[in-house]
């Protein structure tokens, strides 16, 4: 304000006075600039001198700090200096009784190198006194005990030795059978029934006309997607589902339920739930396996193996369930094992993977033995595990102990009582061959062997093999199977040829 003041009263003078003016105008300015420099020094001097006495504060503030920190660092090291003071009274007490007791010691090895002096001069002259009086010297008379003493425990060795081999000889056979008994007692497993039907029951005999369809469509459906044959007789509220292979029983099985309960049955609905419940079987497949490993305290199986060990539910050997045939033979071999002083959780892995080659999925030529050898060996199991699956019929020579272990417990459990039917496996071996050799035709897709092999049921590309070619591929089939195969009664061939039209409403 005051400058705008100075500016106006200047304007003033100059337009009144002229020259004068402009002279009073710079006088006017310069006192007001002298004014404000001395007020800014005035100012300056009051900042300085405040700013001295904060800073003086902040000084002795931090001195009286520092002195306080000085003075417990003073108290700390003095009291350091204390202990290291009453310390050193210690260490010098105990120098002082160390060296009491050193002394001390000194004059006991000094008594007892006395003492030991007199002794082995007394042992001199008894010695002399002995030699004159045996005529014999100290080395003569060590060797002549040394003779008679091996003499005599050659003789009671050589006793020892007969009886350990007439008692091994008379008690091996009975200890070896009494092995095999406890091992067989300690384990017991359900014997195995192979069927080749299962029994599917309904509410009420309503279903089953759903289940047929119009014109059977719905159930050749479902016998073309699961490979079974399903007979809807008069057996009240049931129906017999018939195929040689559990797996597909059970797929058709679980099928049949959800499609019952669901309701909706026909073609579309029919494959769509049997894709759903193979898959639903190959997850139950890898769960039993990871049961089975469990419940015999097997681990750190590759996950191939565990779902070989679960697909061995649904196979058998000789009428004996495979999976259960596994499970008593591990256990067999785990208990024979400790019987023999052997590692048993070994034992038990190689008896439950011994016939992980009969669960191929592919056909094979050479022996189960072998094959299932290669796979443990594929998936990392140790040398002894693998040869001994190799060895246990004898294909392969043996190197470990574990290997006549296998195969003892094999014969065990396959030998017993119920344990196999040799019906069994050659009926399901001639199905199996049924369908293989139709399958070897160029255009088949699929094959099933249905009524207990009595017919066989060919289903063949619509874009491979026309109409008229089926009549012939039907003939040819039926002459191998009667030049090539050996079979009970007349086998039925059936092609089949299905052109289908898929589109989607949106």
């Amino acid at each position: 304000m005051d400058i705008i003041l100075a500016i106006s009263i200047a304007v003033g003078c100059l337009i009144l006075g002229g020259v004068g003016g402009f002279i009073l105008f710079r006088y006017i300015i310069k006192q007001k600039h002298d004014q404000i420099i001395k007020e800014a020094e005035i100012e300056a001097e009051s900042i300085k001198e405040k700013k001295q006495l904060e800073l003086k504060e902040k000084f002795l503030n931090r001195k009286s700090e520092l002195d306080k920190e000085a003075n417990q660092r003073n108290q700390k090291l003095q009291s350091y200096e204390n202990k290291l003071k009453q310390r050193e009274l210690s260490l010098n007490q105990q120098n002082e009784e160390i060296q009491k007791k050193q002394k001390d010691l000194e004059s006991q090895k000094d008594s007892l190198t006395k003492q030991q002096d007199k002794l082995s001069s007394l042992i001199t002259e008894q010695r002399s006194k002995l030699e004159a009086i045996s005529g014999l010297t100290t080395e003569e008379a060590r060797e002549s005990l040394i003779e008679s003493l091996k003499d005599e425990a050659k003789t009671q060795a050589q006793q020892y030795i007969n009886e350990i081999i007439d008692d091994a000889k008379m008690t091996a056979n009975k200890e070896a059978k009494k092995i095999v008994i406890q091992s067989i007692q300690r384990v017991a497993t359900e014997t195995a029934v192979e069927n080749s039907v299962s029994v599917f029951h309904i509410d009420s005999d309503e279903v089953k006309g759903r289940v047929i369809g119009r014109e059977g469509r719905n159930i050749r459906a479902l016998e073309a997607a699961t490979g079974t044959e399903i007979v809807v007789d008069d057996t009240p509220e049931a129906i017999v589902i018939s195929a040689f292979d559990p797996v597909r029983r059970e797929i058709c099985r679980l099928a049949l339920h959800q499609l019952v309960a669901d309701g909706r049955i026909h073609p579309a609905r029919i494959e769509e739930v049997v894709a759903k419940v193979k898959k639903q079987v190959e997850e139950e497949i890898i769960e039993t396996g990871k049961r089975t490993t469990i419940d015999l305290g097997i681990h750190g199986l590759h996950p191939e193996l565990i779902r070989i060990v679960g697909k061995m539910k649904y196979r058998s050997s000789y009428g004996q369930n495979l999976l259960q045939h596994a499970r008593e033979t591990a256990n067999l071999c785990a208990v024979m094992a400790a019987e023999l002083g052997l590692n048993p959780k070994k034992a038990r892995r190689a008896g439950l993977l011994h016939d992980i080659g009969k669960v191929p999925d592919e056909q094979l030529e050479i022996p189960h033995a072998l094959y299932g050898a290669q796979i443990a060996e594929k998936y990392k199991e140790k040398p002894d595990i693998c040869n001994a699956i190799g060895a246990h019929h004898d294909e392969m020579e043996m190197t470990t102990l574990l290997a006549p272990i296998v195969q003892v417990c094999d014969a065990i459990s396959g030998a017993r009582p119920g344990a196999r039917r040799e019906i069994v496996e050659a009926y399901i071996k001639r199905l199996n061959d049924l369908e293989n050799l139709a399958a070897s035709y160029p255009g088949v897709t699929k094959t099933y062997a249905i009524q207990a092999g009595r017919e066989l049921r060919v289903i063949v590309g619509a874009d491979k093999i026309s109409d008229k070619e089926i009549d012939v591929l039907s003939t040819d089939i039926a002459k191998k199977i009667q030049d090539e195969m050996t079979y009970p009664g007349q086998v039925k061939i059936t092609v089949i040829r299905e052109t289908r039209a898929v589109a989607f409403a949106k």
